[in-house]
């Protein structure tokens, strides 16, 4: 058997549906579009044999008409297993008895004198009325599905709506092209016009594959704008380019150098034409949107909360949902957002890793797993149209948006600007959990030089506990000396608590929240943490606290780390130099709220590091990381604070100057 047209369609269709099935057997859209594809696939092999003529031509006709008259019903019956999904087939049969009997009266026309004579040949056709009576009767069965799929289609929505659409509306439309082609055969005679009829098929099965077997749903608007667009751009562009090289030949330019002319004005031209073709049909202005504010917001925000709330606020907008979802954490461990906390590891977390992306329509329209069925789920619990996973070298974050309004399904080009997001979020949380992270070592660190002068004052009141313990036997009687004794014990057992307070304050994460404090108390409760140290290395240590009223707008706990890490770093610039040293730490009032400025006399800062002082990792110390400013500045920027060096002055050390606000 020679292979031509109409058999390579058959081909296509049995393999088209056979892969329709393999793709999701338990799935009732599937089985039945299988079904339908032997369907077609018999009805093009009798259109075959009845194109190729011979004695059994005009019986292959009839009967290729035969089977081209139940096609309807199998359309009718794909309609039913999208709408009704898997209801039982028995109680599809009373509502499909119309049908069946519309296809069976068509069919019964086929063996009649009435539709072909039996004396009819390729050059003399004898089409009866029977012929025409079963166009138009197929024609108007395809009317009446047409209808009855629209008017179900603004009933549904998501995949359902679209399936609707593309598969009966499409076939609807190749099976109205076969018909077309067969009434323009009987009324030009042209025979050759029957070979058309398979490109409609393949035409529509390449669609309809495309339409309920993929995992990637796509706006059929977007995808008509998109075809329109390319149509335009290739016909304005060979336009052009014939122009141009026309206009070239005239000047009489060598052939070589005419044609690279062309290319690169052509190249040039479609470079901007695509730009304003662009613009023009406005494709994604949601996407450029949401893009837009998640890179203000990775540039703005630091804090981990801040930026969780913020993004929520994106997803939400680029969405156009009430829901959204963002957990994040380490590659091993718990993923945690807002109330919800997921395991790394968990059936979840992995399969969204093979996965990428996922919505319902994905999971519906796939082969299922238990694990597939577990993130569908978790899908339907927090009432999520997508979700999608993004992964750095050590954080992973899901993000998800809920249901549109719409209630139309997210297709594939929203999946992919929704991954784009997902990698911005990423990126962003990921330099907020190392901030965090390194935030947490620099108070250790604090805590590392503290160390030795926290002993020497808890070391002073354990003495003088022991001494007193030691004459209690003794002086027991004494009532003077037992009033003194229990005076003085508690005040220094407070003084050790006070201490360690301040220390395990210090060295446990914050979330700093501004609030309007005294910032006198604060930066003397903090005094005892660093004099000591001071005094230890031999350096005076000076207060000029001048600011009145000193009420400030800060967090306590940041105003103590901020004074602590500057003091420290004075300490350590002073303490290797030789003569009166000193280190100075006062307030005073601003037109811009209370500015706290620490100053030593040691050899301030080198002009060569001065512009990137505030920045990680600068540092002329033999030891450390050079975090400290740079977690102080990150510190105050989120609490709307300031902090900022003098410029350099000869014989003068470094002063750091900080500017807490008065006012939210």
């Amino acid at each position: 058997m020679r292979l031509d047209l109409p058999f390579i369609a058959a081909l296509t269709a049995f393999v088209v549906g056979f892969v329709a099935f393999w793709s999701n057997p338990h799935r009732r859209i599937n089985q039945v579009f299988l079904t339908l594809s032997l369907h077609a696939a018999s009805w093009l092999i009798c259109l075959g044999l009845a194109v190729k003529g011979g004695a059994y031509g005009q019986l292959w006709m009839r009967t290729t008409s035969a089977v081209g008259a139940f096609i309807p019903l199998h359309l009718w019956f794909i309609k039913e297993s999208i709408v009704h999904g898997d209801e039982p087939w028995r109680m599809a049969v009373p509502r499909c008895w119309p049908w069946a009997l519309a296809c069976a009266m068509l069919a019964s026309l086929t063996p009649t004198e009435w539709y072909v004579a039996t004396a009819s040949s390729r050059e003399l056709h004898g089409f009866g009325w029977g012929y025409y009576a079963y166009i138009v009767g197929i024609i108007a069965m395809y009317i009446a599905l047409s209808g009855q799929t629209v008017r179900q289609a603004r009933k549904r929505t998501g995949v359902h709506r679209i399936e609707l659409t593309i598969v009966v509306l499409g076939g609807s439309v190749a099976v109205g092209t076969v018909l077309l082609l067969m009434a323009l055969r009987a009324l030009l005679a042209q025979p050759w016009l029957i070979q058309l009829q398979p490109i409609a098929v393949l035409v529509f099965y390449t669609g309809t594959v495309v339409a309920i077997t993929t995992s990637r749903i796509f706006d059929a608007r977007q995808i008509f704008l998109v075809g329109l667009q390319r149509i335009m751009l290739v016909v304005v562009i060979a336009g052009f380019a014939f122009i141009v090289f026309s206009t070239l030949k005239l000047v009489q330019l060598p052939d070589v150098l005419a044609f690279v002319l062309m290319i690169a004005l052509v190249l040039w031209f479609a470079s901007s034409l695509s730009s304003w073709f662009d613009r023009m049909f406005h494709f994604y202005p949601q996407a450029t949107a949401a893009r837009q504010a998640a890179f203000a917001v990775a540039g703005k925000e630091t804090r981990l909360e801040n930026l969780e709330r913020a993004f929520l606020a994106v997803l939400k907008g680029w969405g156009q949902s009430e829901q959204a979802l963002l957990v994040h954490g380490g590659i091993k461990g718990s993923l945690r957002g807002g109330r919800l906390e997921l395991s790394s590891d968990g059936p979840v977390a992995n399969t969204m890793q093979q996965l990428r992306w996922a919505t319902p329509e994905r999971l519906m329209r796939e082969r299922s797993t238990p694990e597939r069925l577990e993130v569908g789920r978790f899908l339907q619990e927090h009432a999520l149209g997508v979700l999608v996973i993004g992964e750095g070298p050590t954080l992973k974050v899901l993000v998800g948006v809920g249901i549109a309004a719409s209630r139309r399904p997210f297709t594939y080009p929203q999946v992919t600007q929704l991954m784009e997001l997902a990698s911005i979020i990423e990126s962003a949380l990921e330099r907020a959990h190392f901030s965090l992270r390194v935030q947490h070592t620099e108070q250790l660190a604090t805590i590392g030089l503290l160390g030795a002068s926290l002993a020497h004052e808890i070391r002073n009141p354990l003495v003088t506990i022991k001494t007193f313990v030691q004459l209690l036997p003794q002086h027991h009687q004494d009532p003077a000396f037992r009033e003194k004794f229990f005076r003085l014990i508690g005040s220094e057992v407070n003084r050790i608590d006070r201490l360690t307070e301040q220390l395990l304050d210090l060295a446990s994460p914050r979330t700093y929240v501004a609030e309007t404090i005294e910032l006198h108390p604060v930066l003397r409760t903090s005094l005892d943490l660093v004099a000591a140290k001071a005094t230890d290395k031999n350096i005076e240590f000076l207060t000029d606290f001048g600011a009145n009223p000193d009420r400030a707008y800060t967090d306590a706990s940041a105003a103590k780390q901020v004074m602590l890490n500057l003091c420290f770093n004075a300490i350590q610039a002073v303490e290797s130099r030789s003569g009166l040293r000193w280190v100075k730490i006062s307030t005073r009032n601003v037109a811009t709220g209370i500015e706290m400025a620490v100053s030593d006399c040691g050899p301030g800062v080198a002009p060569e590091i001065r512009p990137r002082l505030f920045q990680p990792f600068q540092t002329t110390k033999s030891s450390g990381f050079g975090l400290g400013l740079a977690i102080c500045s990150d510190i105050l920027t989120n609490l709307n604070a300031t902090i900022a060096v003098d410029p350099p002055a000869p014989g003068q050390g470094a002063t750091f100057r900080v500017i807490f606000p008065c006012q939210p």
